[in-house]
């Protein structure tokens, strides 16, 4: 039978678990950040690259994310999900690594913090990280191309930069069909009651992400790009051009999985609509 022919898969079945488990399972990539090609920057580049700001806050979420991840692995009862959540906690400590290794070789002045514990919830810690990296992610896709055609870094830069966004892409897409599969089983898989919980776990997101930007400020002590380097990376940038951003990257990279998986929906829906508003008014404003 022709895969279009192929009769949808109900979500929540066990059908649906095992695509999505086994689909993470075999797209995982097998590599030491240490042995990476990891390119030699002139000077202006080095400076570039020490100069943002948020390296310290991504290598503290990285090696969270891996504590948290790992720890909810361990409560799982079902063996494939178990499995496939383990292979994430190892692959965001991995991202850590790959960090460590990018400060190590460019001597970028990071400060490792000691980690916040986990509460005494490990699957609600697992779903605010999810929605998180939801956020992360969406928003991540825009500023990624952003800074891709400004060419701010090599391109070599950007190709080990985008192993990391390549897996977070994956990360979300397990998510979001274990957050419907759990919600089928617990009899809670209506669509309005998912639409609910994400909107409150988003909300939740949203409120942890201004905090770290908060934090970020007052850990760099106003240290921000410099002028003539913000201008680089900002070249051309306009919310609406970022928004649209996200939403093409969004769909492209999404493009690539399995037509039976759930991709994230609520962050690019909020961008369609807020795309459709910002051409109606530019239609108002030209008429």
């Amino acid at each position: 039978m022709p895969m279009s022919a192929l009769p949808p898969i109900s979500i929540g079945s066990d059908a649906h678990r095992d695509l999505f488990c086994q689909d993470f399972i075999n797209s995982y990539t097998d590599y030491d950040p240490a042995t990476l090609p990891w390119p030699e920057l002139c000077a202006a580049d080095l400076e570039k690259l020490r100069s943002v700001p948020f390296w310290q806050e991504v290598l503290y979420t990285e090696r969270r994310a891996g504590m948290i991840v790992q720890a909810f692995a361990k409560t799982i009862d079902e063996p494939s999900v178990r499995k496939a959540v383990d292979l994430q906690g190892r692959e965001e400590a991995r991202h850590a690594d790959l960090l460590r290794e990018m400060v190590r070789r460019y001597q970028i002045v990071v400060t490792e913090l000691p980690l916040e514990p986990i509460a005494s919830d490990v699957e609600l810690a697992f779903k605010d990280f999810g929605f998180g990296e939801c956020l992360d992610s969406f928003l991540g896709f825009g500023a990624f191309k952003f800074a891709r055609q400004s060419e701010f870094l090599p391109e070599d830069m950007f190709s080990i930069f985008e192993t990391l966004m390549y897996e977070e892409t994956r990360h979300i897409v397990f998510f979001v069909n274990w957050m419907a599969w759990q919600a089928v089983r617990h009899g809670q898989g209506a669509g309005w009651r998912r639409a609910l919980t994400s909107l409150r776990f988003y909300y939740r997101a949203l409120r942890r992400m201004l905090a770290t930007i908060r934090r970020g400020q007052q850990v760099n002590d106003g240290r921000d790009f410099s002028a003539t380097q913000a201008n680089v990376f900002l070249q051309d940038f306009t919310f609406r051009r970022f928004l649209a951003y996200c939403y093409e990257e969004n769909n492209r990279r999404m493009g690539h999985f399995d037509g039976n998986l759930l991709k994230p929906s609520f962050m690019p829906a909020l961008a369609d609509v807020a795309l459709s508003s910002l051409r109606v008014l530019s239609f108002g404003r030209a008429r």
